[in-house]
């Protein structure tokens, strides 16, 4: 006779772990986060006809898509921080993927305009992203909740 096995989701641990993180993302420093990461994708998205460099395709693309990726990641940690947390270290790569973006996209694409937009905005992410790390490694703890051990 065959012992049924306990669910993944039914771990300890990971109900403990996304307690955690659901805790974390209550507090205004992780809603803070999770907005402005939104805000800042549809910043990036919107950026090549706000700064006005949209005669560069390839970088009007990449900003767009990258940004509409950022603004999902955002609006999936607004929503179900605990779910998404994993996502962070997304925020992160997304941010100096922005960086990097004017000096590796094809063509001649690298002008004031279009390194300081990347560079700033791009920077701004991957301290976003990182900041949404270390809320979510801290968890509850900190927020007033005396922790175990």
């Amino acid at each position: 006779m065959a012992t049924p096995t306990p669910r993944i989701e039914e771990h300890p641990d990971l109900v403990g772990m996304r307690a955690r993180y659901a805790q974390a993302s209550t507090t205004p420093t992780a809603q803070g986060l999770e907005s402005l990461t939104l805000l800042a994708g549809v910043f990036l998205l919107a950026s090549p006809w706000i700064v006005g460099f949209t005669q560069f395709n390839a970088l009007t693309v990449n900003n767009f898509v990258t940004g509409i990726a950022l603004a999902v990641i955002g609006l999936a940690l607004g929503v179900a921080f605990e779910r998404a947390y994993g996502l962070s270290w997304a925020v992160c790569a997304l941010g100096a993927w922005t960086v990097l973006s004017p000096w590796l996209v094809s063509g001649n694409v690298d002008t004031t305009r279009t390194i300081l937009t990347n560079v700033i905005t791009g920077g701004i992410v991957f301290l976003l992203g990182l900041a949404l790390l270390a809320i979510g490694r801290k968890g509850g703890k900190g927020s007033g909740e005396r922790g175990r051990g």
